[in-house]
């Protein structure tokens, strides 16, 4: 160790020194944080780039695919502008919902996802979409190519854990999807959040 603190040159930050994906807004990478398998969530700390434990789940609702966010991308202006009921973005990397066929569990991974759809998420005023993707090489989702193509239930489950997840006892909740978009949209939302990070830390 040469002691001079540049430990990007041996591990890149997952958020700032990876890259967007191989072909976006098509195909994207993701760096996955939680696990079907998961009872705590875990996030990326956006300081250091190691992942930290955010909370226990407080439900016994489990995240349907594999969630996580899209490297060098930010919820900002650009993704607020095309929710009508946001105020602003809400400042975090693009998060995604990857669906594969076969379980994988574990976390701090990196994928190719082929995006297929978006939640439009508003948590206090704040856009927080969810993008929806599929595991690019999967052997059984690999050619979905819009979220039409997907089991309803899968759907209805992604939804009610976006819908639930952050829940507390006795507190209103203040998260609403209100639209289930598909591919078209989703990339114009991809393609603002690259331009939101640019804007915010430089291409």
């Amino acid at each position: 160790m040469n002691g001079d603190g540049n430990f990007h040159k041996w591990r890149p930050h997952p958020w700032h020194g990876l890259k967007v994906g191989p072909d976006p807004p098509q195909v994207v990478q993701a760096y996955i944080e939680i696990t079907p398998f998961d009872l705590v969530k875990y996030e990326i700390d956006k300081t250091s780039g190691y992942t930290r434990v955010d909370r226990p789940q407080r439900s016994s609702s489990h995240p349907p695919t594999l969630y996580g966010f899209i490297p060098r991308i930010y919820c900002a202006d650009g993704v607020a502008a095309l929710a009508p009921a946001a105020r602003s973005g809400d400042g975090d990397p693009l998060d995604t919902c990857v669906i594969s066929e076969r379980p994988i569990n574990r976390s701090a991974v990196l994928l190719d996802a082929r995006v297929i759809s978006g939640l439009q998420m508003i948590d206090g005023g704040e856009a927080d979409d969810k993008i929806v993707a599929v595991l690019a090489n999967d052997n059984i989702w690999a050619d979905v190519r819009d979220i039409t193509a997907l089991p309803p239930v899968l759907v209805e489950r992604l939804r009610h854990y976006i819908l639930t997840y952050k829940l507390t006892p006795g507190t209103a909740a203040a998260i609403s999807i209100d639209e289930i978009y598909g591919r078209k949209h989703a990339y114009r939302v991809v393609q603002a959040a690259v331009a939101d990070y640019a804007a915010a830390f430089g291409s």
